[in-house]
């Protein structure tokens, strides 16, 4: 049972949105940012879309949230991503102060713990492995398809 208002009922959401890009030919990443138990942004991947190397799911959540936060600090929110953010997403979560991150699949070839595991601000708590195996199948289909 999905326990109302945990990590791995936030991670559904992420991973709604990972299906979202993924329907757009986009590759399935997909985040939202939750403060006090509620979902004050959603994004997934744009990178083709915008045809923006920088539109992850991470930096579109950001952005949205700081917007209806009125300040471009986080720390007492947290974002559910569903693939380990890479380096440029760890840093612009290190400056937004996020306060936690979980993430679902680890990217062993381009996560942020692979090339800079001390990316993040020291106070940020950061959780691995939430629906691991589903996000990365749908990654791993995605790919699939693509070749």
């Amino acid at each position: 049972m999905i326990e109302p208002f945990g990590d791995e009922y936030f991670m559904k959401k992420a991973f709604a949105e990972a299906v979202q890009a993924f329907d757009q030919g986009e590759v399935p990443v997909g985040a939202v940012v939750v403060s006090g138990n509620k979902i004050i942004a959603r994004a997934h991947n744009l990178t083709e879309t915008l045809n923006d190397v920088t539109a992850h799911a991470e930096m579109q959540a950001i952005t949205s949230a700081a917007n209806l936060m009125g300040g471009k600090y986080l720390n007492d929110c947290t974002l559910y991503v569903t693939l380990e953010p890479c380096l440029m997403c760890a840093g612009a979560l290190a400056w937004a102060q996020v306060g936690k991150i979980v993430f679902g699949a680890p990217d062993p070839k381009r996560g942020f713990r692979k090339h800079s595991p001390n990316a993040l601000h020291p106070k940020t708590e950061v959780v691995g492995g939430v629906l691991s195996e589903e996000c990365a199948e749908l990654m791993q289909e995605f790919f699939r398809k693509k070749r």
